[in-house]
């Protein structure tokens, strides 16, 4: 089977490979509760990694998504404490901000014709500043218990799965759909294929990369939510990591950095290799240091593999 056929198979071996000597290495880790962690740890950085698929399966990339994110977190948070707004407003004001910061990313990449890269790079500082403009460098607290039901959990047997898990996973079905299922989905990945060609077959590429710069900023706020929820405040200091998290499990995933190829549900399941590496990790005592080398040697190795199986046969 050649590389680029393998899809969710090449993420799903390594990510059982990764459980299998973690389990070898310590007790600890094959426990219901462990796993449970494991998925509460990844829900931020797995909705991210939604938006960032849909922008890096254009071809594009999406480097401001996780100050985008704080900038949300502490808008819905800041309105539903020191504004008095109710917090189904405050949420839906929030989502509403980070999903106008991605249409402003479309617009400058489709109308303005510059490198996502150079207008996310901008953006993210733009995100960051005005985090903690709104935030005024404080963390915000005292937030009330609807910001804070999706860190909540139900039990599934004897382990706590927290509704933010199951969210993140209804989002991760619903995108499958769409892209698998929809012409608007096909035609994201016809974008990422060849922008060119797509254009001539009459696709509208300029509203399909509006839309998934749209949808990046819209997953953001999403992932605002869930950050709001397992921490329990609206911190300005968020998101500082999670735009390369976000890269390194869509690229785990099996996502061409190159576009146009790729399964949604790989980039679930490359955010639960580096979930499990860096809690496998942990329980062994490895310092943190050492699981940010390997993060990035599995980063290399996968952008190496996709460059290896895109050259002819």
């Amino acid at each position: 089977m050649s590389l680029h056929r393998l899809g969710v198979v090449g993420p799903l071996v390594a990510l059982l490979l990764a459980c299998l000597f973690f389990s070898l290495q310590t007790s600890r880790f094959l426990s219901g509760d462990n796993f449970a962690l494991i998925l509460q740890q990844v829900m931020v950085v797995g909705v991210l990694a939604i938006g960032q698929s849909l922008v890096i399966l254009t071809a594009g990339i999406d480097l401001s998504c996780g100050m985008v994110m704080a900038l949300g977190s502490v808008v819905m948070t800041t309105l539903a404490t020191r504004s008095g707004v109710p917090p189904l407003v405050a949420i839906a004001g929030g989502v509403a901000v980070t999903g106008a910061i991605g249409l402003a990313n479309g617009l400058l990449v489709t109308r303005v014709k510059l490198p996502p890269f150079i207008v996310t790079l901008g953006m993210m500082n733009i995100a960051f500043a005005l985090t903690q403009l709104v935030s005024k460098s404080q963390t915000v607290t005292d937030l009330p218990p609807l910001l804070l039901w999706l860190g909540t959990s139900a039990r599934i047997g004897r382990t706590p799965i927290a509704y933010g898990v199951l969210a993140m996973l209804a989002l991760y079905v619903v995108a499958w759909w769409l892209l698998r299922n929809t012409a608007a989905g096909r035609h994201v990945y016809a974008v990422g294929n060849h922008r060119e060609a797509a254009r001539l077959s009459g696709i509208n590429t300029e509203r399909v990369l509006l839309a998934v710069y749209t949808l990046a900023g819209v997953c953001a706020g999403l992932a605002a939510l869930l950050a709001v929820a397992r921490t329990g405040v609206g911190d300005p200091q968020a998101g500082q990591t999670e735009n390369l998290d976000t890269v390194t499990a869509v690229v785990l995933g099996g996502t061409s950095l190159f576009g146009g190829r790729g399964v949604i549900i790989g980039s679930l399941l490359g955010a639960l290799i580096v979930g499990v590496f860096r809690n496998g990790l942990t329980l062994m005592g490895v310092s943190s240091v050492y699981q940010i080398l390997i993060t990035g040697v599995l980063v290399i190795l996968a952008v190496a593999t996709d460059q290896w199986s895109r050259r002819p046969a």
